[in-house]
């Protein structure tokens, strides 16, 4: 499948648009449940969830413009009023009026200190229900409800990395190993929620096992193969690096946490490409 123009650089500003809004949905998560614990962090914390929600709304917004390029087959759609009407007036207009009212609340509520942010978090993951390949099957209700707390433990997940990253550089060592153990003991029991997720959206969605020689299944794969990848990190996390924080060697914590933040936002690119260009077919 060749794929360029319009739809190369819409497909790139898709991906980093997933990163940062799941990025920022996750970070009033980690607030309303750690940061309380983290006193020295808290306003770094908030001006970072504040300034990957504005990153968001940039990228989310052009991703939401290229669309008219896109049906139009040119770049030149973008200055097309016809075709932005028509962008803004389908599903995917929905979900991006959707996605920036969250991502508001996320910036707006981030900088007053209020519990607005978690309505936008709400508000930003439950905008994936209106679009994508969940829409078209005849379960939509279910597979609603799967992407939900698929998508909502990402975002947990991802938002948590950037601020225990930062807990752990500004905490002394007794906060930041009690957050780490706090944080990994909810992952615990989070964390497999994103496979058992997963798994049921592939019921719902996968026609047969033939799909997984197709592009979208080997997409799949790979990221099952990221996932895997993840779970052996955030296990050396709990077990060997986040204890090793209680005495302030913090470096590895740090190494791993970041090495985790660049495999998860791999992953993401891949369900970008996966969801965008590519469905799952009979086989």
């Amino acid at each position: 499948m060749m794929i360029d123009g319009p739809d190369a650089l819409s497909g790139v500003l898709r991906a980093v648009s997933f990163m940062l809004l799941l990025n920022a949905a996750g970070i009033p998560i980690f607030i309303a449940v750690f940061g309380g614990l983290t006193p020295k962090s808290l306003l770094d914390v908030r001006k970072l969830g504040w300034r990957l929600a504005i990153g968001a709304l940039v990228f989310v917004t052009a991703h939401q413009a290229l669309e008219a390029a896109r049906m139009a087959g040119e770049m030149s759609g973008i200055v097309d009023p016809a075709m932005q009407k028509m962008a803004l007036l389908s599903p995917g207009g929905a979900a991006f009026a959707l996605r920036i009212v969250g991502l508001a609340l996320v910036a707006v509520g981030l900088r007053r200190g209020s519990a607005l942010p978690l309505l936008g978090t709400l508000l930003t993951i439950t905008s994936f229900t209106l679009v994508g390949h969940t829409t078209t099957t005849p379960d939509r209700a279910a597979a609603a409800a799967l992407i939900i707390l698929h998508l909502l433990v990402v975002a947990f997940w991802l938002g948590s990395l950037w601020p225990l990253y930062i807990t752990a550089a500004n905490e002394q060592p007794p906060i930041t190993a009690r957050v780490i153990d706090k944080f990994s003991t909810a992952a615990t029991w989070l964390v497999p929620l994103i496979l058992l997720a997963g798994v049921g959206l592939m019921a719902l969605l996968l026609p047969s096992l033939a799909t997984f020689k197709q592009p979208y299944g080997q997409l799949l794969l790979a990221k099952m193969a990221g996932f895997a990848v993840l779970m052996a990190l955030a296990s050396l996390n709990k077990w060997r690096f986040g204890p090793a924080c209680a005495a302030g060697d913090t470096a590895a914590f740090k190494r791993t946490v970041v090495i985790e933040y660049v495999l998860i936002c791999a992953v993401l690119a891949i369900t970008a490409a996966m969801t965008m260009f590519y469905s799952p077919e009979p086989g």
